[in-house]
Order: structure tokens, then sequence, then C-alpha cells
């Protein structure tokens, strides 16, 4: 992804960047997504030997049709 800030300074440093619109939207769901993938992770980590059980074996203890 590339990005187009402006910056506005003060005292001849930079204090603050703003993104077009689209970019800053772009870059929510980029953050979002690594969010999800880090909390996968994590709960890949913390059930990393538990059984599991097929989305068929899911759908028929939840009544669904299989």
């Amino acid at each position: 992804m590339t990005l187009h800030p402006e910056y506005i300074t003060r005292g001849g440093k930079k204090e603050y960047a703003v993104l077009p619109y689209e970019e800053f939207l772009a870059l929510q769901e980029e953050i979002e997504q690594a969010e999800d993938i880090l909390a996968l992770r994590e709960a890949r980590q913390e059930n990393g030997n538990a059984p599991g059980i097929s989305l068929g074996e899911m759908k028929s203890r939840l009544g669904l049709s299989a």
C-alpha cells in the first residue's frame, strides 16, 4: 500500500500526518486484518493440541444439514 501523507509542522518539526480519506480507510482495514490474524495465532497457541471437529460434525451437532 502506498500512502500519500501531507505533514503539518510545528516549530519546524513534523507534528501530524494527514492522509487522503480513502487511504485512511484502507489502512484501517489492513490493521483490522492484522489484528484478526494475531488473535487467530494466539487462539491456536492456546488450543494447540485440543481436539477439533469437522464442519460436518458441527452442523450435525447443531441440527443443520451437512
